[in-house]
């Protein structure tokens, strides 16, 4: 359990912040950089749930339950794998959190058209911040395979099929609120030339 009764430590002011192993990283760390990209994320899904309580109960629980899991990928990559054996299990993201975004995307896109074009981020209260968290994942899923690809860290394969999956879900969440994809605006190549 985290207990947290006091939000400011000033550990912090030196520039570095710690990772669940205790270990000290500067703050513009690649690592630091991922799961501080999984957060922001997270904080744009906080905006999208303000527009899906009400009559889209199924899709805000999809998305709180996305919010928990962000979490989890963040204490994932907030305690890299070492030698030594760490005091507590980390928490780590598993296959099964994949695969139930797997099937929030399948039964959303049920009811969904086939795309003609690329969609152009906008349209409905709920699609609009859905889409700016699409981007954004975007960006922690190129950090994370940034990281995963630099020499001496270690990333869980499942971070990165967890934050592509995810990006996936904010696409067909956004065509899904915007009428079904039918309020979607669609890329006209060329159109303003």
């Amino acid at each position: 359990m985290v207990v947290l009764n006091k939000i400011y430590t000033k550990t912090g002011d030196d520039g570095t912040t710690a990772l669940g192993t205790g270990e000290r990283r500067l703050k513009f760390d690649l690592r630091v950089e991922a799961y501080g990209t999984v957060d922001e994320t997270n904080a744009t899904i906080g905006m999208v749930r303000r527009h899906t309580k009400e009559d889209l109960a199924n899709l805000d629980a999809m998305l709180m339950r996305i919010q928990n899991d962000l979490f989890d990928l963040g204490a994932d990559l907030a305690t890299p794998e070492g030698d030594e054996k760490p005091e507590y299990e980390p928490l780590r993201i598993v296959e099964s959190q994949v695969e139930r975004v797997e099937s929030d995307i399948d039964t959303l896109n049920k009811s969904l058209d086939p795309l003609r074009s690329f969609v152009l981020p906008g349209g409905s209260a709920a699609a609009a911040p859905l889409h700016l968290s699409r981007t954004i994942a975007r960006r922690a899923e190129r950090l994370i395979v940034h990281l995963a690809e630099t020499p001496g860290e270690h990333v869980n394969p499942c971070c990165i099929r967890y934050m592509n999956r995810v990006s996936d879900f904010f696409f067909v969440a956004a065509r899904y609120v915007n009428d079904g994809g039918k309020g979607d605006i669609l890329w006209v190549p060329g159109e303003n030339r």
